[in-house]
């Protein structure tokens, strides 16, 4: 059986590599330069800021993974999608993982202390944005035609 290049979006897992390049990323900057939480009240502030956005991103996924389990289709990003997901948190988000992946990267950097998550998130979200989105988005439109585009429609990519 041949395969064509919609059958997938990628050949690569792009966002798992993404995500632990930028988390990655954050800190060696840090090493690099210090860009620190100061230790004050506000300190603790932003480290519990930084404590619910990571449970809130785990939430998230947790959330999509579930309703695409039970939906059976892949989570994998670099396999091609069985079914269309639309309901749980895909109702809010077309891509409710990308979207808790960003305020992982934040919530991370937040809790460890360092700003550098925060201007390294932006990046982060483009390239899952260029390396995988588009490519997905491609992939759900030629396999599911109309329904991906009238979902598209009603739904935004990120939030």
């Amino acid at each position: 059986m041949t395969t064509n290049r919609f059958d997938r979006p990628n050949t690569i897992p792009w966002p798992p590599i993404i995500l632990i390049s930028s988390i990655a990323i954050g800190f060696i900057a840090q090493g690099i330069y210090s860009l620190s939480v100061p230790t004050t009240p506000l300190g603790d502030l932003v480290f519990g800021l930084g404590l619910m956005m990571i449970i809130v991103a785990l939430l998230i996924d947790i959330a999509a993974m579930r309703t695409m389990q039970k939906a059976k289709t892949t989570i994998m990003p670099h396999k091609g999608s069985e079914h269309m997901v639309t309901t749980g948190v895909f109702a809010f988000s077309r891509n409710p993982i990308y979207l808790a992946n960003a305020i992982l990267i934040i919530g991370i950097g937040l809790v460890m202390g360092t700003f550098w998550h925060v201007f390294i998130m932006p990046f982060a979200a483009f390239a899952t944005q260029k390396l995988a989105i588009e490519r997905e988005e491609i992939h759900l439109e030629h396999k599911f035609g109309n329904n991906f585009r009238s979902y598209k429609k009603k739904v935004n990519r990120w939030i």
